[in-house]
């Protein structure tokens, strides 16, 4: 037996895969398809096709960048339930609207393995592509806008993911809708290189343990990244730019890394923690935010270091009656408003940073003494924690404070003008 017709048969694959030209008319897709053998591809022409489609054996679906598929506002335009099946080229338009059903321009079931959905766009469906229990699954390269006629929270997601280990979502671009991917009770899950805009959340994460999310941008979304009941993330070297309430969001998050993120002019705060603890902070980069990074509901054991702290309104907001120390081995981070000095020259300013004192402690706890901000007995027990700093009451101290702030590869992601 020749070499070539053995390898494919050790492979599983079929000997001979056959190209189909399907013509531009009502049915021909579900036509051909009833004619294809495992492996074939289907070449659309160009033009509209109104039909739905399942997809239950390994066959590839290949637009060419010219064809679309219209649902007419029934299920899912497309739903994928057989293995090897890769969706690729195509407009997709006109899923129904139903949550219930999840209708989707592009839904791959639990018995789809290892599906790929490449190079679509995917216009104002319910949701974009629904990846429900078909593991290994690769969504790359798509472009998915989501409805703009309901209100946000009752719109679908851009990618939805639910218990579909293994699988990869990649250089998407994802606006409008609801949350741009949305991830439940799924592990082992890598989200990178995706660019987020006029969402509720660009990624929303919950129970969703060993996974990356990395390379992302988030621009203008109501919340950046969002990882919730989680643990061990790794959050890697994304952007998060005018994002209205946070950048990122630690919500009973544990054991997880936050390394080389840039977030930026987020009106609330850079970053949150709700009773998340012993996560790796460093080399982030937080600037412009009502509050740099907020600290609650018992949030503790968290390592903080190598961070650029950077024209926050409140560089911290973290409530404690003991010292929590955010430098080790003489190595802190950097905070815009500190005026260190460095007599040595070798990088870290020689006195410790404290971002807080009591009257900040009073002001989170009693919002109405903010009335008394100008008079003399505040700015005296100020000036005299500043000067012996045994009267502060716990908090965070620096010992090692940065003198410059190292600026994360991520930044090159910013805009910048000129």
């Amino acid at each position: 037996m020749r070499w070539s017709l053995l390898i494919p048969l050790l492979l599983g694959s079929p000997l001979w895969a056959a190209d189909w030209d399907v013509p531009n008319r009502a049915g021909a897709i579900n036509e051909t398809l009833a004619q294809a053998a495992d492996g074939d591809t289907l070449r659309l022409s160009p033009g509209i096709y109104t039909e739905t489609l399942v997809l239950d054996r390994p066959v590839t679906i290949d637009g060419q960048g010219q064809a679309t598929i219209d649902g007419q506002g029934e299920g899912s335009v497309i739903t994928v339930t057989g293995p090897g099946v890769t969706v690729r080229g195509l407009t997709v338009i006109g899923s129904g609207s139903s949550h219930d059903g999840i209708d989707s321009g592009i839904q791959l079931t639990k018995t789809a393995k290892a599906p790929v959905v490449e190079d679509n766009v995917l216009l104002g469906n319910l949701y974009g592509v629904d990846i429900h229990g078909a593991r290994d699954s690769i969504v790359r390269g798509n472009r998915i806008e989501g409805r703009q006629d309901q209100r946000m929270n009752d719109r679908g997601n851009g990618v939805y993911v639910w218990n579909a280990p293994g699988s990869v979502v990649d250089s998407n671009d994802i606006r409008y809708g609801r949350d741009g991917i949305f991830v439940n009770s799924s592990k082992k899950n890598t989200f990178t290189g995706n660019l987020f805009r006029d969402l509720r959340f660009a990624v929303h994460y919950m129970y969703a343990d060993d996974s990356v999310v990395s390379d992302n941008v988030s621009i203008g979304n109501d919340l950046g990244y969002a990882v919730m009941f989680t643990t061990n993330v790794k959050v890697a070297d994304n952007v998060s730019i005018g994002d209205r309430e946070h950048g990122v969001m630690l919500n009973y998050a544990n054991k997880s890394e936050i390394t080389g993120n840039v977030v930026i002019g987020a009106k609330e705060k850079c970053t949150f923690l709700y009773n998340s603890n012993k996560n790796e902070f460093t080399d982030n980069w937080f600037e412009g935010c009502g509050i740099g990074i907020h600290f609650t509901a018992g949030s503790e054991r968290n390592r903080i270091v190598g961070n650029a702290f950077i024209g926050n309104r409140t560089q911290v907001k973290y409530v404690s009656t003991k010292w929590v120390e955010w430098s080790e081995e003489e190595r802190g981070n950097y905070w815009s408003d500190f005026a260190a000095y460095d007599v040595d020259g070798d990088g870290i300013a020689d006195a410790p940073y404290r971002p807080n004192d009591s009257m900040d402690h009073v002001l989170w706890t009693q919002p109405a003494a903010k009335l008394l901000l100008g008079s003399p007995a505040v700015q005296l027990v100020r000036w005299s924690q500043s000067a012996f700093p045994a009267l502060l009451p716990g908090g965070v101290m620096d010992s090692n404070p940065l003198m410059q702030a190292p600026e994360p590869p991520a930044m090159k992601k910013v805009p910048h003008d000129g």
